[in-house]
């Protein structure tokens, strides 16, 4: 159905101070306060967190644990960024499929070990 897009999803992490580092500094989220916790945004698209003292409610019946998150963004000059940062690319390039057809990913951890994935579409 092409109506439904994705608001957000939920990410656990174990440190606020290390996250909001990466996920500001790295991948340049916008970091949204929420409480006592936070939401990282990237335009159009929302992290909501889950950390020390905060879960929201409802929440999952399996909470996936700090590290257990599997995230792909389609995010320019990523390579830059994350050399910039100092930050390990695991494996690539690969070519991937994605919601925008066909690309080249790199793949890298956040502080807390969840998968980051960056696809760079091949333009046609």
């Amino acid at each position: 159905m092409k109506d439904i897009k994705l608001d957000h999803c939920v990410i656990n992490l174990s440190n606020w101070g290390r996250s909001n580092e990466f996920y500001s500094k790295v991948l340049g989220a916008e970091i949204i306060p929420i409480g006592n916790g936070f939401s990282y945004r990237f335009g159009e698209t929302q992290l909501n967190c889950h950390g020390p003292n905060i879960n929201g409610t409802p929440v999952a019946r399996n909470k996936v644990l700090p590290g257990g998150s599997d995230l792909c963004f389609i995010w320019e000059k990523s390579i830059e960024k994350l050399k910039e940062h100092s930050i390990e690319i695991e494996v690539g390039p690969v070519k991937r499929f994605g919601v925008k057809g066909k690309g080249m990913s790199f793949y890298f951890r956040d502080p807390e070990g969840s998968l980051m994935t960056d696809t760079q579409i091949q333009k046609t």
